[in-house]
This record gives C-alpha cells, sequence and structure tokens, in this order.
C-alpha cells in the first residue's frame, strides 16, 4: 500500500512546483504587460498636445459646426483616447494574462510529467519492482539528466540488493554446514548403541572443529560489518602504526603452516606508518597473509614488501599457486568467493578479501591484485601514510 509520506499532509490546493511556475510566469507575464499599458498611455497623453504651440483663446471649429476653445478640445481629446487605450488595454491585458497562465499551466505540467513518473515509480519500488525504469525520452535538458540519475541510482540499488540476497543466501549455507555436520555426527552417534569412549571422542572432536568454523565464520562476518559500517566516516579508532609490525606479526601466526607445506618467504619490510583502527588493519595483514599461505601449494613461494614514500604507505602480498584469470579477480573481494568460484565446504570463509576492501575503503586506502602467470595472486594495498593522513585530518577540521 502506497501513500503519502509520513509528516507530510497534502491539501486539497497545495503549491505545487507546477502551480508556482505558472504563477510565476503569470505575474511575469502581466506585470510586463501592465508596464506596457503604462508606457503606451504615458506616451499618448504626451504625443496628444496639437494646440500647446498656439496663441491662447484660439478656438477650433468641429466637425459638426460647433466652435470651441482650442486647449479645452486638447483635454477633451487627451482624455477620451487615454481612457479608450486604457481600457481596451485592461482587456487586452486580461485576455493575454488568462491565456499565458493557461499556456504556462499546460507546458509546465508537460514538463513536469517525467518528475510524477520518477515519484510514481519511487512509491512503487519493492524487492519485486527493483526492475522498473522511467525510460524518459524527452528532450535532453535538466529532467532527462534528473531521470536518467535516477534510472542509474535504481541499477545501484537493484545490484546491492542482490548482492545483500546472495550475501544472506551464502552466510545462511555457510553457517548451516558445519551445524549440519554437527547434528549428524551427534545422531549418528547416539544412534550406535555400541558406541564407546574412542567413538565419543571421535565424535566430540568433529563437533569441536565444526564449532571452530560457524565461531570463525561469525568473527568474520562482524569485522566485515564494523569494517564496512565504518566506510565514508570518521574511523572510531586512530593512531599511528606501523604495517610492517602487523605484517611480521601475520607471518608469525602462519609460521607452522609455512613450515610444513615448505614455503619459500621473502620479505622486505620497510616502515610503513599509517593512522588507523590498529585491529582492523592487523586483520587486513592477517587476511592477506592467511590467503597467502592457505592457497599455496607445496614449496611453493610467498612474498611480502612494506614501504612507504610520505604520501602512501604499501602492503604487498604475492604467492603461487593454483591459476587465477585476471577477469575472475574483482570477483575475489566479493563475499564469499574462493579463487574466482563460490564455493561452499571449503577451507577459510570465503570472507578474507571481502574484509580487505572494506578495511581499505574504511582508511580511504584502495587494493588491487593482479593474477600471476603460472598461478597465484599478487595483491596490493595502499593507504595514506601517517603524514598526509594527519596533514589531511588537520584540513577537515
Amino acid at each position: 500500500m502506497t501513500g503519502t509520506p509520513r509528516g507530510r499532509r497534502h491539501p486539497r490546493l497545495r503549491p505545487t512546483l507546477r502551480l508556482r511556475l505558472t504563477l510565476l510566469n503569470g505575474v511575469l507575464l502581466v506585470g510586463a504587460g501592465a508596464i506596457l499599458v503604462l508606457l503606451s498611455w504615458l506616451l499618448v497623453r504626451d504625443a496628444l498636445r496639437p494646440t500647446d504651440e498656439l496663441l491662447p483663446g484660439t478656438t477650433v471649429l468641429l466637425a459638426d459646426g460647433r466652435s470651441m476653445d482650442a486647449a479645452a478640445w486638447q483635454r477633451q481629446l487627451v482624455d477620451s483616447a487615454s481612457g479608450e487605450l486604457l481600457a481596451k488595454g485592461l482587456a487586452a491585458l486580461l485576455a493575454i494574462g488568462t491565456v499565458g497562465v493557461v499556456g504556462a499551466y499546460a507546458v509546465a505540467g508537460r514538463a513536469l510529467r517525467p518528475l510524477h513518473q520518477v515519484t510514481a515509480t519511487a512509491r512503487r519500488l519493492g524487492e519485486t519492482t527493483l526492475d522498473q525504469r522511467i525510460s524518459y525520452s524527452g528532450a535532453n535538458d535538466e529532467v532527462a539528466e534528473l531521470a536518467d540519475t535516477f534510472d542509474e541510482m535504481l541499477d545501484r540499488i537493484a545490484a546491492a540488493f542482490e548482492a545483500q540476497k546472495r550475501f544472506v543466501a551464502n552466510a545462511s549455507h555457510e553457517l548451516r554446514t558445519p551445524l549440519a555436520v554437527m547434528r549428524t555426527e551427534i545422531d549418528v552417534t547416539l544412534s550406535d548403541d555400541e558406541a564407546d569412549t574412542a567413538e565419543y571422542r571421535r565424535m566430540a572432536t568433529v563437533v569441536r572443529d565444526a564449532s571452530e568454523r560457524a565461531n570463525s565464520l561469525v568473527d568474520a562476518l562482524l569485522v566485515l560489518a564494523r569494517s564496512e559500517a565504518q566506510t565514508g566516516r570518521r574511523l572510531g579508532r586512530r593512531t599511528e602504526c606501523d604495517l610492517a609490525a602487523g605484517t611480521l606479526n601475520a607471518l608469525s601466526a602462519v609460521r607452522r603452516e609455512v613450515e610444513r607445506i615448505k614455503l619459500d618467504v621473502q620479505t622486505s619490510l620497510e616502515p610503513a606508518p599509517v593512522v588507523g583502527d590498529p585491529g582492523l588493519l592487523d586483520r587486513l595483514a592477517g587476511n592477506l597473509i592467511e590467503n597467502a599461505v592457505r592457497y599455496n601449494h607445496l614449496h611453493g613461494r610467498l612474498w611480502v614488501r612494506t614501504g612507504s614514500d610520505g604520501q602512501r604507505s604499501w602492503l604487498v602480498v604475492g604467492n603461487t599457486g593454483f591459476e587465477v584469470d585476471q577477469a575472475d579477480v574483482p570477483g575475489l573481494f566479493e563475499p564469499f568467493r574462493r579463487g574466482g568460484r563460490e564455493r561452499t565446504g571449503a577451507r577459510g570463509s570465503g570472507l578474507g578479501l571481502s574484509i580487505v576492501r572494506a578495511v581499505c575503503d574504511a582508511h580511504g586506502g584502495t587494493v588491487t591484485a593482479v593474477a600471476q602467470s603460472g598461478g597465484g595472486l599478487e595483491v596490493t594495498v595502499h593507504l595514506p601514510a601517517a603524514d598526509a593522513a594527519s596533514t589531511g585530518e588537520n584540513l577537515a577540521r
């Protein structure tokens, strides 16, 4: 059910844009006409003075044979002509004003028709009507620009709505998988009358692993929500920190996995000072390092570089691994994408690079990725350096 927006009631006669344009056009038209009538009246009164150069007492002989003083005849002539001009001018002004107001109302209505289409489309919008558009085909004017802008906005809203639906569906599926594993293991074990302690221990191990996976997914979703909530706003926490230090901590956290698959790690960790939320920046470095290890292969390579030029600080993380098509790289930053494919049941939550992008956006930075020939990916993060960020914040104040 559609209706008037809350808090705004429309009386029968309200000062609509069409009415205001009509009244403005009418006032301008009548005002201009009134000025023209006034000027004509003044000109006629000044022009009709044929006896001003005659001697006093001069008389004129009228067509009906009457004789009249020239000055009195001039006054009578001026009064008659002025009155007739004023009466006919006002009548013409009334007619022109009426026609002009009616025409302006019709023209304004036709010109503002796309605005009514925008309003009607906005009122019809809903989950099942996001495909509707104005599709204005009139003159290429400001109204057409407004209609096109509204259609583009609807395209973005529809895309965001579809992305949200996919996100909810994927999140539900990811959470349902470990829950289903836990329930299946519990049901199977409890239905086995001959299950011993070892079997219960095995079931407990499976349930623990599945619960850890579900907990990790929930934590990742919370971090993603927290990062996206701060995009375009002032960060809740702003502390000067070093990307190199966070990267070194992330490398230490995956040292055992690196040794297990025998990765060749190459580092060049120059100071990279930035200002931001330390927790989010640590998660950014941790996600990049964890992804580079998780999607690597035995005896692969991992390279990490940090640095700064005074304006920007950067973090580069690259790895070998399975081949990734460059066309699939933008999709890697979408939630629940792993290696350019939407898969569930794989290692990781598929939110790592989504969180990286959200953290970069929240800190006013950028993130790009390049597929490596022979397999693997190199991800580069650029953030405002600490000095540049402090200068920009002071200017904003």
